[in-house]
């Protein structure tokens, strides 16, 4: 979580890099590469994110009383069970809640992004690296109408979570 996203996106390049294991792998058994496409972008994206679904779930693990979880097991519930039929939709709202904040960190990722799949317009451009780029060539109508549509996302996305956390803490 405190690794800066350009550290993790040299480490996925030299991993899926032509001379990375997972490289050589991709290319001697499929004939593909990863890098500069936008299969690079996602996997940036979800490497970065990964700390704070694993965060969130933990947390919503975490805050289930041991007591749904014994009494699962006193009837008869095998691990497994107990997982699926109690843990899990006992710790919902806060799986989802980090798999928005994921895809949140997913949507802005820069750093991982720009090393391991660059800026390719129509191909592997990401909103956070049109932007940069937009800024760089002085073009802010397009800077600006970026950012505005990021922003409006953004509340949206977290005004319908909160709203739906509050109907589930309701019921």
């Amino acid at each position: 979580m405190v690794l800066p996203p350009s550290v993790t996106g040299y480490i996925l390049l030299i991993l899926f890099g032509k001379r990375g294991f997972i490289g050589i792998f991709l290319q001697e058994h499929f004939g593909f590469s990863v890098i500069f496409t936008w299969i690079a972008c996602c996997i940036a994206s979800v490497v970065v994110s990964i700390p704070l679904m694993y965060q969130s779930c933990k947390s919503a693990f975490i805050s289930v009383d041991e007591v749904y979880l014994n009494s699962a097991r006193t009837l008869g519930a095998s691990e497994l069970k107990v997982f699926f039929k109690v843990l899990i939709p006992l710790s919902i709202p806060g799986i989802l809640s980090g798999v928005v904040l994921a895809f949140a960190r997913a949507l802005g990722e820069f750093g991982a992004t720009l090393m391991i799949a660059g800026n390719i317009p129509n191909k592997t451009q990401t909103i956070p690296t049109a932007i940069y780029y937009a800024i760089d060539s002085k073009n802010s109508y397009v800077a600006n109408t970026l950012t505005t549509v990021v922003i409006v996302f953004s509340f949206i996305v977290i005004f319908l979570l909160n709203r739906w956390l509050k109907k589930q803490r309701i019921k």
